[in-house]
């Protein structure tokens, strides 16, 4: 998997302040998408085991109090990035207790296949749905458009 973009610290991407992480990667391509650099699998820097421990180490760091981390992208339920998001969305469960994961994606919950309902059995909330610049909505919270759906899950 590669990334586009980490930042340690954000107040945008999801409630209270979180660590939010931009893979590449996304199939749907979706016409007015705003993050078109992160389309192409092979664009950006590749996930190491380096910022795994730095993604996880900056969700334990206690002089910042971080709600969770937010996964976008591209699409990180990708079939090529589920792997080692799935391996992170683990990690983050056993070693950073009471942090909320949050995942946007362009599929549909019901459409997903099992290895991607894996991530999302371990997540708390799923922004699923591609962008439809038609249905853009300035005004919706954590959406981009007014068919996209946020599932509370846990």
């Amino acid at each position: 998997m590669n990334y586009h973009q980490y930042y340690p610290v954000d107040v945008v991407n999801g409630p209270g302040t979180r660590c939010v992480l931009f893979v590449s990667g996304c199939i749907h391509e979706c016409a007015g998408c705003y993050n078109k650099s992160t389309w192409r699998l092979n664009s950006g820097t590749p996930f190491t085991q380096e910022m795994e421990e730095r993604i996880i180490a900056d969700l334990n760091d206690t002089r910042i109090k971080r709600q969770g981390i937010t996964l976008s992208g591209g699409d990180p339920l990708h079939p090529q990035n589920v792997p080692d998001i799935l391996r992170l969305v683990k990690r983050i469960r056993a070693e950073c207790e009471g942090k909320d994961i949050w995942v946007w994606t362009g599929y549909k919950l019901g459409e997903l296949t099992a290895q991607q309902q894996e991530v999302v059995a371990l997540i708390n909330t799923l922004v699923d749905g591609k962008f439809v610049q038609a249905l853009a909505d300035p005004s919706l919270l954590w959406r981009g458009s007014s068919n996209q759906v946020i599932h509370y899950l846990r």
